[in-house]
């Protein structure tokens, strides 16, 4: 059998990649599988194989460099382009509509509609992403420097590594733990004689907050995007428009529904609670 040249290799590299990226994108965004485990794993397995024999081919925005690699020592610090600041709650019907009489007094006449979104019980992150890699991605922290946990967010198989759109973006979104896999993660914990965590959110900022990021690819977490801070070459008129190129790009966005005022707004959060 002749040997693979490089020119050859790169070509096979490269389209299993895609391929991989594709189904991804339809197990952990979609939640909708084309393909079994086993032959996701025969694709990894090949694309492995490959960069094994091709060193020299291996980019850091490829699928194999989810599974967890170096231990670091400890976590660099990032600081923030602008602040992350947290959100005030409301409690009650009353309370929601004295917000929106601010925000009518504030926009002064101005027209505006409402997007309801679900609040995921995770933890806050920020991701940058530079000729449409995953470049950075960082916790909240105290709001002006957080934590590099790249490494980390790079093992989330729900969090693109490689986008169509070769632009500088910032994103914000809630990296969290599935009620299902925090069930199974405290069954192996106790199995294990460990103590279980509390709470998904507790097990998730444990998670990405390990040094060793080979433990933080073993906990199965998953991440929603609900902004985007700033974007190279577009601008956005609207919260409904960000979801939409976010949706484009291949990252798994917050449930959301627009409301043209706020009755509508309590309408859906009371169905909610229902």
């Amino acid at each position: 059998m002749a040997k693979l040249t490089k020119e050859k290799a790169e070509k096979k590299i490269k389209a299993l990649r895609e391929k991989i990226r594709e189904h991804e994108y339809k197990y952990f965004v979609l939640d909708d599988p084309s393909i079994s485990d086993a032959e996701f794993d025969q694709l990894m397995q090949k694309l492995i194989k490959l960069e094994n024999e091709f060193p020299e081919l291996v980019t850091e925005d490829s699928p194999t460099q989810r599974v967890g690699g170096e231990v670091l020592d400890e976590f660099k610090k990032v600081e923030h382009s602008s602040t992350m600041l947290s959100l005030d709650n409301a409690f009650g019907a009353g309370e929601l509509r004295d917000f929106d009489k601010r925000i009518q007094k504030n926009l002064d006449g101005e027209d505006y509609q409402y997007v309801v979104e679900h609040k995921i019980d995770g933890l806050s992150a920020v991701m940058r992403y530079s000729g449409g890699s995953f470049e950075l991605g960082a916790t909240r922290g105290n709001g002006e420097v957080g934590e590099d946990i790249t490494k980390n967010m790079k093992t989330i198989r729900s969090l693109p590594l490689k986008i169509e759109e070769e632009a500088e973006l910032e994103l914000r979104g809630e990296i969290y733990l599935p009620k299902s896999e925090f069930k199974r993660l405290n069954e192996i914990r106790m199995e294990n004689d460990e103590s279980p965590f509390a709470n998904p959110r507790n097990a998730a900022a444990g998670s990405v907050r390990q040094l060793d990021s080979k433990i933080a690819a073993q906990r199965s977490l998953s991440i929603l995007i609900y902004d985007l801070i700033s974007h190279s070459e577009r601008e956005f008129e609207t919260h409904l428009e960000v979801f939409s190129y976010l949706k484009e790009q291949g990252f798994k966005v917050n449930w959301h529904q627009s409301a043209a005022e706020i009755e509508a707004v309590i309408d859906i959060c009371e169905r909610w609670q229902e």
